[in-house]
């Protein structure tokens, strides 16, 4: 029996416990009760009249990605609909508050051939796209036996995923062959996918690097200026538990030269935020959210809140890119720091974006740290030398802006796959 078989039996065979599988994520957390029928491809809102196309993405990374996408597709044509799936409450949140009009979110169904068919037969896209790395694969193939045209986006493999798919080829074969089209952000998926049967084009970039600088709220932004003062304040972005240890022992240090230095911390998950402030019970600590405003005596800022990035990065002088000192992590995207023009680092372990950091760290863009001392140093260094985080700033920026036609060639590769039968 092939690989594809022997899942679609295992899955079939886990139907039945699906019920407690979801009940236990339900208790921790990690599902929405008034949502739960969706994870078992029960819909809970009708499917538009006329064309949809159905695009998905993992969690907030992956969805937020494709806003632009989804606002210039439905702007190109009025008579388009979207729907969006995801896999997190998290994710499910911030596309309540940012899908435009005609674009839905409903929950991704578990990966059981019963589920996935509901959520077909209900839905019945005349498109289907994944972003990233998000391979289900009963839903990658039942997809394609429906008949739905389906691409994968700003495909991105690390070296460990594509190992694993190395070791079962032809599951690979079978997965990757089913896409009409990929779109590979980077050289090493572009290689791999092509090596591994996928119906690949040539390499366009990374999406994300044609997303727009992040927004946020001017008055709130004076507010929490006014109230922190002026001093050495450091920010570390998307933040994991197997690194904030060191980002402490990080800002304990910097405190010993300059007592004033406020610490924004923004968790890469926001749930994780009373977990962040136990871990800083020896600092003055507020937290967002709990309304707690920073004063001149906070030593540290957590703001666990979502969507308000674009915020920390308007208070803060210096980016740590967070998920990235830790062996066990693969980096986070430095490009909205980058467009907001702040100094950025990074710790040495960034895998999942390793052209891009290639490309700002050959270029002066940004600077790597390995550990507490370093990035101490490098925070206090660039604290106190305005020309040298202003040359960084530039470069950086300026790196964030070659890319923007990334989503013009994304946006007309889709265009042409939905439409190619009718031209022809």
């Amino acid at each position: 029996m092939s690989w594809a078989g022997v899942y679609r039996g295992l899955m079939r065979g886990l139907e039945p416990f699906a019920g407690l599988i979801l009940q236990r994520r339900l208790k921790s957390g990690k599902e929405d009760i008034t949502r739960i029928d969706e994870r078992k491809g029960i819909a809970s809102r009708p499917r538009p009249d006329g064309t949809l196309i159905w695009m998905h993405g993992a969690s907030v990374g992956e969805t937020s990605m494709l806003l632009p996408l989804i606002q210039r597709m439905l702007k190109d044509d009025p008579a388009l609909n979207i729907l969006v799936t995801s896999g997190t409450m998290t994710s499910a949140q911030v596309m309540a508050d940012r899908l435009p009009e005609r674009a839905i979110h409903q929950m991704v169904p578990l990966d059981g051939p019963t589920f996935v068919s509901r959520f077909l037969e209900h839905w019945t896209p005349d498109l289907a796209i994944w972003a990233e790395s998000e391979i289900w694969p009963n839903l990658v193939l039942q997809t394609k036996s429906s008949g739905a045209k389906m691409a994968l986006i700003n495909a991105r493999m690390n070296q460990d995923s594509i190992d694993r798919w190395r070791n079962k080829r032809k599951f690979a074969r079978q997965i990757f062959s089913s896409f009409d089209i990929i779109l590979p952000a980077d050289t090493l998926t572009h290689n791999a996918l092509t090596f591994l049967g996928g119906n690949t084009v040539n390499e366009i970039g990374n999406l994300k690097s044609s997303a727009p600088a992040l927004t946020w709220d001017k008055d709130e932004a004076l507010r929490l200026t006014t109230a922190i003062g002026e001093r050495h304040i450091w920010l570390a972005a998307s933040t994991h538990e197997a690194e904030e240890a060191e980002i402490l022992a990080a800002h304990t240090l910097i405190r010993t030269t300059h007592p004033d230095a406020l610490l924004i911390c923004v968790p890469r998950h926001p749930e994780r935020g009373g977990e962040v402030a136990s871990l800083c019970a020896e600092h003055h600590i507020a937290v967002r959210s709990k309304d707690e405003t920073p004063t001149v005596e906070t030593s540290i800022y957590i703001m666990d809140t979502l969507g308000e990035m674009g915020l920390a990065l308007e208070l803060t002088k210096v980016a740590f890119v967070g998920g990235s000192l830790h062996p066990s992590l693969t980096g986070h995207n430095p490009l909205e720091p980058a467009r907001a023009g702040v100094p950025i680092l990074t710790g040495p372990h960034f895998a999942s974006f390793t052209d891009i950091y290639a490309q700002f760290l050959k270029s002066n863009a940004a600077m790597r740290v390995t550990h507490a001392k370093s990035l101490a140093k490098s925070v206090i260094a660039l604290c106190g030398d305005g020309i040298a985080s202003g040359q960084m700033r530039a470069r950086a920026r300026a790196l964030s802006q070659e890319n923007d036609s990334v989503l013009d060639q994304t946006a007309s590769a889709l265009d042409t796959l939905l439409n190619e039968d009718a031209s022809s």
